[in-house]
C-alpha cells in the first residue's frame, strides 16, 4: 500500500514553481497532496498526482529533474499527541523518519501523514498492527500505470 511520489528538483528562482505546476495542470493532472521543501539554492516539491506516469512524462519533457519515490499515507486521529503516539511505536522498532508532510483538517477528524521511511514495508506492518489505517492510491484518486 505505498504511493508514487514525484520529487521535482527546481531551481529556487522566481517561475520554476509556476512552469512545473502550470504544465501539470495543463495535462489535466490533479495534484493530491504537496510540500515543497528549501535546499541551498534548489526546491524540493514532492507530489501525489492523478496520474503518476503522465506527471512523469510531462515533468521530463519540460527538462526538469525528478524521480519517483514510494511513501506510506497513514491516517490518524486529528488530537494532540496522536503524531508523537505514533512516532514512538516507530522509534520503538527503530524504524527512522526520513521525512513526512501532512493534510490535515479533513471531515473525518482525521490527519494525513504522508511518510518516507527507512523500511516503508516494517513500517506499514507496525502501523497496521497498531489500527493505523494505511491509505491506497485509490484513497487519493490516484492512477496506478507503470512508471
Amino acid at each position: 500500500m505505498k504511493l508514487k511520489q514525484i520529487s521535482i528538483f527546481l531551481e529556487n528562482s522566481p517561475g520554476r514553481l509556476y512552469e512545473a505546476t502550470q504544465a501539470l495542470g495543463e495535462a489535466g493532472l490533479n495534484l493530491r497532496s504537496l510540500s515543497i521543501s528549501d535546499v541551498s539554492g534548489f526546491g524540493v516539491l514532492r507530489i501525489l498526482v492523478s496520474d503518476v506516469a503522465k506527471a512523469r512524462r510531462i515533468i521530463m519533457e519540460k527538462q526538469l529533474p525528478a524521480r519517483v519515490d514510494e511513501v506510506v499515507a497513514a491516517e490518524i486521529v486529528d488530537t494532540p499527541g496522536s503524531l508523537a503516539k505514533t512516532l514512538k511505536l516507530l522509534l520503538d522498532n527503530k524504524i527512522n523518519v526520513d521525512y513526512m508532510y501532512a493534510l490535515a483538517g479533513t471531515s473525518s477528524g482525521k490527519a494525513v501523514m504522508i511518510f518516507s521511511f527507512s523500511d516503508n514495508d516494517l513500517a506499514i506492518r507496525l502501523l497496521q498492527d497498531n489500527k493505523v489505517k494505511i491509505l491506497d492510491a485509490e484513497s487519493f484518486g490516484i492512477l496506478e500505470s507503470p512508471v
